[in-house]
């Protein structure tokens, strides 16, 4: 099970991307498992020396009780100190923000998350790589036939 943040690549150059651990509560692993998840308006930020994601909306478990999470909450990124060193140097710099890419399982069952380091393009930007994107699919389709 794998979630996407598409509009990420549209939006920014990633320069450079970090994988990521998740802090999360039952219900959201088992949300996550379910494909319920948002990337919309999704950011990373720094708070004390750690990094969190905010605006990251995993939709309530259905089967969840009253111990059912909130949808929005804030939730915990966990890197080396060496990497949030190194993220929190680049994001002072002017332009750099930290974007989540995708949700994913690892093998042996964590929720994780990739992030990457972006840096926003401008609207020709966006027109040129939509112009990319057209061409090398055309390709593709004279490639098949």
């Amino acid at each position: 099970m794998v979630i996407n943040n598409k509009q990420a690549y549209h939006e920014y150059f990633i320069e450079q991307t970090f994988t990521a651990g998740l802090v999360l509560s039952g219900t959201e692993v088992k949300s996550l498992r379910a494909g319920k998840a948002s990337f919309n308006d999704a950011y990373c930020f720094f708070h004390k020396g750690e990094l969190y994601v905010k605006s990251l909306h995993i939709s309530e478990y259905k089967l969840g009780t009253i111990y059912n999470h909130l949808p929005t909450q804030e939730r915990k990124l966990l890197l080396t100190k060496k990497e949030l060193k190194k993220l929190e140097a680049k994001t002072k710099e002017k332009g750099y923000t930290i974007v989540p890419l995708k949700i994913f399982f690892s093998e042996s069952g964590f929720a994780k998350m990739e992030i990457g380091l972006g840096k926003g393009k401008k609207v020709h930007d966006k027109r040129e790589t939509i112009k990319q994107r057209d061409v090398e699919r055309e390709l593709r389709r004279v490639v098949r036939k």
